[in-house]
C-alpha cells in the first residue's frame, strides 16, 4: 500500500494509508508508531496515530521535514507483515441511570427494548481505532450496525467522565467531563485518564474492549477500591 504524505504546518506532517477505515489499516499505523519511537530519529517530537494515518511532529530546527518524512517511509518500507497482538480489557459498566439518559429513548427508536439494547452493546467486541478529541479518549470500532445512530442534533454541555456513547456507528469511552452530541448508555467507574499516574492513559490504538454490566452497587465499590489504587479492569495482556 503506497503511502500519501501531507504537510501539517511548519513542524508536522501526515503519513496517510489509504481512505476507508480497517482494522489491517490501523494495525500497519499502530506498528509505524512503534518503529518510528523505537528508531527514536533526531527532531521527533510526538506520533499520533489516527484510523489510517500518523502525524509525525518534529523539531525544524533539528531536522527538515522532507528528510525525516524520507526516514519514515524507510522504516515503513521495512516493516514486513504486521500481526494483531493486542491486549484484550474487559470494563464494567452501569447501564442507564442519570449518565445513560438514552437508553430509553434508543431502545423505542430501535424497537427494542432496553434489556436488548444492552446485551447487545454489551456482546459486542470493540477496537480502540484512536485515542483523540480529548486527554484518553477512546474511539470504539465494532459497534453492532442495529445500534448505529446519528449523533444528536444539540449538542448536551456537560457529560461526565466514564459516560459510553454512541455516534453513527462508532462508540466511545469519555476520559473527562464536557459537551458532547452522542447519545449515552451508560457509565463506568473505570479511569480512562489519570494525569498523575505514570501511565495516564488507560487504553491504547489497538486494544480490544468488551463491557460488562454491573449494578450500582458493585460500581460504587470499584470506585473506593480504584481510589485506593486498585486496578478495576481486567487486562489480558497478547501472548
Amino acid at each position: 500500500m503506497h503511502p500519501t504524505i501531507l504537510p501539517a504546518g511548519d513542524s508536522a506532517f501526515v503519513f496517510q494509508l489509504g481512505t476507508e477505515v480497517s482494522s489491517g489499516i490501523n494495525d500497519r499505523i499502530i506498528a509505524l508508531a512503534e518503529a518510528i519511537a523505537a528508531a527514536a530519529p533526531e527532531g521527533l517530537i510526538e506520533l499520533v496515530p489516527t484510523y489510517r494515518s500518523l502525524m509525525v511532529c518534529y523539531d525544524p530546527v533539528r531536522v527538515r521535514g522532507r528528510d525525516l518524512a524520507a526516514q519514515v517511509c524507510g522504516i515503513y518500507e521495512a516493516l514486513g507483515p504486521v500481526g494483531a497482538a493486542t491486549r484484550r480489557i474487559t470494563v464494567p459498566c452501569v447501564y442507564g441511570g442519570p449518565v445513560g439518559q438514552d437508553l430509553d429513548e434508543l431502545a423505542e427508536m430501535k424497537g427494542l427494548t432496553p434489556a436488548e439494547v444492552i446485551a447487545l452493546h454489551s456482546g459486542a467486541d470493540y477496537r480502540v481505532y484512536m485515542i483523540g478529541f480529548a486527554p484518553g479518549f477512546a474511539y470504539l470500532g465494532g459497534l453492532p450496525e442495529k445500534l448505529h445512530t446519528p449523533r444528536l442534533k444539540v449538542p448536551r454541555q456537560h457529560i461526565p467522565a466514564g459516560a459510553l456513547g454512541i455516534g453513527g456507528q462508532q462508540a466511545s469511552i469519555s476520559s473527562v467531563a464536557g459537551p458532547s452530541g452522542w447519545r449515552f448508555l451508560g457509565w463506568t467507574p473505570v479511569r480512562a485518564f489519570a494525569p498523575e499516574s505514570a501511565t495516564p492513559f488507560l487504553f491504547r490504538a489497538g486494544d480490544r474492549i468488551r463491557f460488562r454490566a454491573v449494578e450500582q452497587k458493585e460500581a460504587d465499590e470499584m470506585l473506593k477500591r480504584q481510589a485506593a489504587g486498585e486496578s478495576i479492569v481486567d487486562i489480558e495482556l497478547p501472548q
